[in-house]
């Protein structure tokens, strides 16, 4: 049964695995997944492979939901399936479990206060959230994530932005959540399309769309061809996906794409997965939400997911976010953000740091601090607009 007092929105950042993946994930599953902090420290000493963090995840969710902890379960179980094979029957069994914890024990807040909806797109739908505040809406944001999110670890953010008399569109698109586990709606580089889906379903005009990590590419993209968005927020610094794919991988590789050499690829990221199991995990997602089948194809496509080619078409009021202690996208990469955007209304850039407690990826350390300041700046931009236009 849900309470609104159990949403809460913890701050901090641990050291829990010299891992940076590992343990960037594990800080992740007690900021947004419920998680107990000396729970997971308990385990982490215990995760060396992805096979031991699925293990891991999966016996704490078991223990919480035997313990009646649902919302840690739920969280648990979310996390369990992050690293579970693509496509395999466990993880599949992991994420239903997940999603009926989670829909069950908040059901009360789904019959209330948000309604569930799905837009068609393509050959399935597209999973949404409509939120409206009880006061005045203040404005309106569509958000969405990135490279491995889901919709439903949004859900403290969602309330949030609710109680600050905020109206909240949340969807999961293309190659994220349910688009592609249960309609298999592969990634698109053209967010701007589910993005317009949106859009026209609910007649919405004059919003604040929002994306994080690789959604910091999507939403800007989204932005240069709908101007329906009048403001757009980059939560996490990601002028190019491909870039930030390639910035940890050895020079070599780079110069074989750039020859076309795909089976010189192909093995060379073959034996760099199988010494490195998040190597192997990353890749093995990357191909199954773009649905191709090998490395190279993955690394590909990629190259289609920037947003610096189309800048020039971003019209909009634009606020930039980064994290300084970034352990996947090199904090340099903000000055082709800036750079690729001459022709925006107005241009906000805001590096956050440890004395934050949101120097990580999506600042997950402090989400309450950024959704304050993305809110503080969105009704600024939203006002002097409608200023303007008087």
């Amino acid at each position: 049964m849900f309470h609104y007092n159990k949403i809460i929105m913890k701050k901090g950042t641990y050291q829990l695995h010299d891992e940076p993946n590992f343990n960037f994930q594990l800080n992740r599953t007690i900021m947004w997944g419920g998680g107990d902090l000396e729970e997971i420290r308990a385990i982490a000493p215990r995760i060396n492979t992805t096979e031991d963090w699925v293990r891991e995840m999966t016996n704490l969710a078991e223990r919480a939901k035997e313990n009646h902890q649902i919302s840690k379960a739920i969280g648990y179980y979310r996390m369990a399936e992050f690293f579970e094979a693509d496509g395999s029957p466990d993880k599949s069994k992991l994420y239903a479990k997940s999603q009926s914890l989670f829909y069950t024990y908040y059901q009360d807040l789904f019959n209330t206060t948000i309604r569930r909806d799905e837009v068609e797109f393509e050959n399935g739908k597209l999973p949404v959230w409509i939120g409206l505040p009880d006061t005045e809406i203040k404005d309106t944001v569509i958000i969405h994530g990135g490279n491995d999110s889901y919709m439903e670890e949004f859900l403290p953010v969602v309330q949030h932005l609710l109680s600050e008399g905020i109206a909240v569109y949340l969807f999961d698109g293309p190659g994220q959540g349910a688009a592609l586990r249960e309609s298999e709606i592969y990634y698109t580089y053209e967010w701007e399309r589910p993005v317009k889906a949106i859009l026209d379903q609910y007649n919405l005009n004059d919003v604040t769309l929002i994306g994080l990590s690789l959604g910091g590419m999507l939403a800007p993209r989204a932005a240069a061809f709908e101007k329906r968005i009048k403001r757009v927020v980059a939560w996490g610094i990601m002028p190019d996906f491909y870039e930030v794919v390639l910035s940890k991988v050895p020079k070599e590789l780079r110069i074989l794409m750039d020859l076309g050499e795909k089976e010189q690829v192909n093995t060379l990221i073959q034996k760099k997965m199988e010494a490195d199991p998040l190597v192997k995990w990353a890749l093995q997602h990357g191909m199954f939400s773009m649905n191709v089948k090998t490395p190279y194809d993955y690394l590909n496509k990629t190259r289609k997911f920037e947003m610096e080619s189309i800048g020039h078409y971003i019209t909009q009021d634009f606020l930039l976010l980064g994290s300084n202690g970034d352990h996947f996208i090199p904090v340099e990469l903000y000055k082709r953000v800036i750079d690729a955007l001459p022709n925006v209304r107005s241009l906000t850039y805001k590096m956050y740091t440890k004395s934050d407690a949101a120097e990580n990826h999506c600042n997950f350390g402090n989400t309450e601090l950024v959704l304050n300041d993305i809110i503080h700046w969105m009704l600024q931009a939203k006002n002097k607009s409608a200023t303007a236009l008087n």
